[in-house]
């Protein structure tokens, strides 16, 4: 029985929260698997990408055939750089946001990593058997590890060894230029210029650049040979004995010799080079016998250093899955992804000593700047002494600095998270201004992630079927009702605005059955205003409180939209709060013009609600 029609194997998670969706996510094809337990992978399935218009549409298809199992984690390695949210794959025209296809399949955590990155993370869990070691050397132990391989790209990483676990390099190291080692070399870069200005080590290490190669040899050769893919190749080479076939083979690894070499000796990876990607494995026990460690070591004054390195072929199916594995194990555990450890310093603060918390003030307002700076410079700017920031380093479980900023480049990979900061008396007019938009935004993204979407659709279900609307708010809140009366008049729905507690508790009495008061309060408790909601209740009217879940005048409406943001409003104006009651008057505005009120309007009244939309960003 296949796996995935297996009715018992979700039963068998050990996860408590159930298995987690892993996916190795290549130009041409896409590995999927789900984790149940440590080590374990289920369901393992290949998809050709050119069967799917894109990443959503190839996720759901696999979803498809596990309706059954309820998914909350997720982590996709793809063949592509990954920046912050929006990812365009390279030999792929997909692109997408992260946060939307999380969103969208309904995930809680959905990470993004480069493929290497991922291969790269599973090397420190590879067993012997799961590797062909080629050549001499011997790994030293706690060392840098290369990782490079060739597949329709190539992806080039390192693993480097931390007192806490292991940190990958995000790189694209497949692009720096071809160096030929030789005439024939120089001949294939010659042919290869013909197409490109630029010819990378990925546009002849690689299964394209196979092809390539083949071209460019039976050119050189003269020799009329009909069009091969990669894998066809392979096969003339290993099954055929084709002449051509061979000396492309031979060619072709002798490349990938020079540039594993080129990235042990910038890595130092004395930890050894291992190859992974589709192309190396299928050569088996012939890629052992071919020009590949001779080519690495052949670098003049440092082949004895090079000799000293061991080089692998992995030979494990899908080990992108275990290191996908990892990191998504890693980010829930809280000891890495993208801002864990900001997280982490945050939650520690509190138990450091006084200097130590400046120095985490530091770090948590100005990461960049803490990367940047030398010891004495992250000193003086948090304003304790050297020894201070050593403590800070190993309080949080790092060696000292250089253990520490290693660790914290890599949390820091991509777009540093948008967090709350406080604002301080000294701070200058640049610093108070970054830190109100940045506080906003944090505060944005959090109400977005905890949107009650239900409410809001009832809120608007009862918004288009209102024969009269009218908005209730004080203080600071009026500005919000006053926003909601301006954009609510443009359905011809009867709206008015109250701003005065005594006129609202009269109109309140004079509603009926079918009319919506929307009351707007940050806190929830004042008394004039839960004395008109009363009044509109006991009138027949439906009330939508726009204010904190849990407060008096939550607990009295027929639908509350929680805003819960924590501000101190006895010393200032709720400012983040405003923002976000804002917010939810455009999202119930936006909702009712596209829910078009037909039924009651003419053709005019259509036209409205189009005008609604554009002039809500005007």
């Amino acid at each position: 029985m296949n796996d995935h029609t297996d009715p018992e194997k979700f039963a068998r998670t050990a996860f408590a929260d159930g298995p987690r969706l892993l996916a190795d996510i290549g130009a041409t094809h896409a590995r999927f698997a789900l984790q149940t337990a440590p080590g374990v992978f289920r369901s393992v399935r290949v998809l050709r990408c050119d069967d799917f218009e894109g990443i959503v549409p190839l996720l759901r298809f696999y979803l498809s055939d596990h309706d059954d199992a309820t998914l909350h984690h997720a982590a996709l390695a793809v063949a592509n750089p990954v920046n912050g949210d929006q990812v365009r794959m390279t030999n792929r025209d997909w692109q997408f946001s992260t946060d939307a296809v999380r969103r969208e399949l309904g995930l809680q955590t959905l990470l993004i990593v480069n493929d290497f990155t991922a291969l790269a993370m599973a090397i420190p869990g590879l067993r012997p058997e799961d590797l062909m070691k080629v050549g001499g050397g011997a790994p030293a132990g706690n060392a840098v590890v290369g990782v490079l391989g060739p597949g329709t790209g190539l992806g080039v990483s390192g693993v480097i060894p931390t007192a806490d676990g292991f940190v990958t390099l995000g790189s694209e190291g497949g692009h720096v230029n071809f160096a030929p080692a030789d005439e024939r070399e120089f001949a294939i870069l010659q042919f290869a210029w013909q197409e490109w200005p630029h010819v990378s080590n990925e546009r002849l290490i690689s299964g394209p650049g196979m092809e390539i190669i083949y071209r460019a040899l039976a050119h050189r050769n003269g020799v009329k040979a009909p069009p091969r893919s990669s894998p066809d190749i392979i096969s003339g080479a290993l099954d055929e004995r084709d002449a051509l076939c061979l000396e492309v083979l031979d060619c072709f690894c002798g490349m990938l010799g020079g540039a594993a070499a080129n990235l042990a000796v910038t890595l130092g990876s004395f930890g050894g080079v291992f190859i992974g990607g589709g192309i190396v494995p299928r050569m088996g026990e012939w890629f052992a016998q071919s020009q590949f460690r001779a080519r690495f070591e052949a670098k003049g004054r440092f082949s004895s250093y090079l000799a000293d390195i061991p080089t692998y072929v992995i030979t494990t199916p899908n080990p992108a899955f275990h290191g996908v594995a990892t990191i998504l194990s890693e980010h829930l555990r809280g000891r890495s992804g993208a801002n864990t450890l900001m997280e982490r310093i945050g939650h520690l603060q509190h138990e450091l000593t006084p200097a130590e918390q400046r120095v985490a003030t530091l770090v948590l307002e100005h990461p960049r700047l803490v990367l940047n700076e030398p010891i004495a410079g992250i000193a003086r700017l948090a304003e304790v002494s050297q020894p201070t920031v050593i403590r800070f380093c190993r309080s949080l479980g790092f060696l000292g600095l250089a253990d520490f900023k290693l660790k914290f480049a890599s949390s820091l990979t991509g777009a540093i998270p948008v967090r709350h900061s406080q604002v301080r008396t000294g701070d200058s007019t640049h610093d108070v201004s970054a830190k109100v938009i940045d506080n906003t935004v944090s505060a944005i993204l959090k109400f977005r992630d905890q949107l009650d979407v239900r409410s809001i659709d009832r809120a608007i279900e009862l918004l288009t079927r209102a024969k009269r609307v009218e908005f209730y708010a004080l203080g600071n809140s009026r500005v919000v009702a006053l926003d909601g009366q301006h954009k609510f008049f443009r359905f011809r729905i009867p709206t008015a605005s109250y701003g005065d507690s005594h006129l609202f508790t009269l109109a309140a009495e004079l509603l009926q059955p079918g009319d919506v008061v929307v009351a707007i309060s940050n806190s929830g408790r004042l008394p004039e205003l839960l004395t008109a909601v009363e009044a509109a209740r006991a009138a027949g009217a439906d009330v939508i409180a726009i204010t904190s879940s849990g407060s008096p005048l939550a607990k009295k409406a027929s639908v509350c939209l929680a805003v819960d943001h924590a501000e101190d409003s006895t010393t200032f104006l709720s400012m983040i709060s405003r923002v976000l009651q804002l917010l939810l008057i455009d999202i119930l505005s936006v909702g009712i013009s596209l829910d078009g009120r037909g039924e009651r309007d003419d053709a005019a009244g259509t036209d409205q609600h189009h005008m609604l939309i554009s002039h809500l960003g005007s």
